[in-house]
């Protein structure tokens, strides 16, 4: 009993990987940025509509302004590698949620290593990672449906270790542009 003895229930996995370019119009430029993240993430994402008309913005209510798509799995853990490296491992302390999730963004998509095609353009793009336990199915299936405990929810500063302890990142106390 020299070495205690690690939980298995708390270890800290990525649930899904949350990729979203908002152009803020529909039509050529959208298709366009759809293509790029089919490209990044070898699945066809979906759009999103606006909410409501704000005319400054020259935005209409039901007209496809953004694409997204989820990622699980290992190519989640890859495409977040190409995201961070972007980034040099280097996060803002506030793009931590208090559920333990964290976002943030990249302004060229041909950072990730994607080639640039002049047909396409430059797009920017926001990645935001939710992290999770095993155990964290009880809250999202159809049966039983339970909560769950405050012991076993991820907060804010057991993120921020996963990420400096897997990633070997760097949190900063100012912005990171």
């Amino acid at each position: 009993m020299a070495a205690e003895k690690k939980n298995p229930m708390k270890d800290i996995t990525i649930k899904k990987l949350c990729l979203n370019i908002c152009v803020g119009e529909s039509g050529d430029r959208l298709t366009r940025a759809a293509k790029v993240l089919e490209q990044l993430s070898g699945q066809e994402p979906c759009f999103s509509k606006a909410r409501f008309t704000v005319r400054s913005f020259g935005i209409r209510r039901n007209e496809k302004i953004s694409c997204w798509c989820t990622v699980r799995g290992a190519k989640a853990d890859e495409i977040l590698e190409r995201g961070l490296k972007v980034k040099e491992f280097e996060l803002w302390k506030d793009c931590f949620s208090d559920e333990g999730n964290f976002g943030f963004g990249i302004d060229e998509h041909i950072d990730l290593g994607i080639k640039y095609d002049p047909g396409i353009g430059i797009y920017g793009m926001d990645f935001y990672i939710v992290l999770g336990r095993p155990g964290y199915r009880v809250r999202y299936r159809r049966k039983q449906k339970t909560r769950i405990g405050t012991n076993h929810k991820i907060t804010k500063e057991e993120a921020q270790k996963w990420f400096q302890a897997k990633y070997e990142g760097i949190l900063t106390n100012k912005k990171v542009m």
